[in-house]
């Protein structure tokens, strides 16, 4: 039998970052791009990778393909429409659209989400009592998705559960949550720390 193909994975990397101080996928973490951290767990889970944003030119992506939201200033789910649209042009039926602010993301995420959705729609990871859209696997629908948008609709959770969503609970391990976004200097801090203490483990 042949494999299905990895689903693809699209960045999201549109937002302001406000409260970080603004550009958040450029702002570093163990001297590295926010978006750099991004960019290396996508590719550890899939050969098919774009990123998000508002508009050309507002950030490099390392030569992945950069998607501009077709109606700039609606948040997460224009990302969601563009990652529907480049994953259909790839041919793939599945698409995970995450944050660039989550460098902690697991590596085995897209297949956990794969092998969870079953007639579903969508699978959404549950971690620590707080659902994660913006970590969640979908299977494309642009017709749908054009619908709910044209009708006003904006959150990615209401999207999701409209569409039909498995939740998926994800197991705590270490101190910090995997599936935690940096959203201002604080969260920074704590993940440059996070970040020295793995460096610190000794390999297996």
């Amino acid at each position: 039998m042949i494999a299905p193909p990895a689903p693809a994975i699209v960045i999201a990397a549109g937002g302001e970052g406000q409260r970080i101080g603004g550009g958040k996928p450029l702002r570093l973490l163990g001297g590295q791009p926010l978006l750099a951290h991004a960019i290396a767990n996508a590719a550890a889970q899939s050969d098919c990778m774009a990123v998000a944003v508002r508009e050309q030119g507002r950030i490099d992506a390392g030569g992945l393909p950069l998607l501009c939201d077709a109606v700039p200033g609606r948040g997460p789910i224009s990302a969601l429409a563009s990652a529907f649209s480049f994953a259909a042009a790839q041919g793939r039926p599945e698409v995970l659209l995450i944050g660039c602010d989550q460098p902690f993301l697991p590596r085995d995420l897209a297949a956990r989400l794969g092998a969870a959705l079953g007639a579903n729609k969508v699978a959404m990871p549950v971690s620590r009592g707080k659902y994660q859209p913006l970590a969640a696997l979908w299977r494309v629908d642009e017709a749908a998705l054009a619908d709910y948008i044209a009708a006003g609709g904006a959150s990615l959770w209401r999207f999701a559960a409209v569409q039909g969503v498995v939740h998926v609970a994800w197991p705590e391990t270490g101190a910090l949550d995997p599936f935690a976004n940096i959203n201002d200097p604080d969260a920074l801090a704590e993940a440059e720390t996070h970040l020295s203490r793995l460096a610190r483990k000794p390999a297996r």
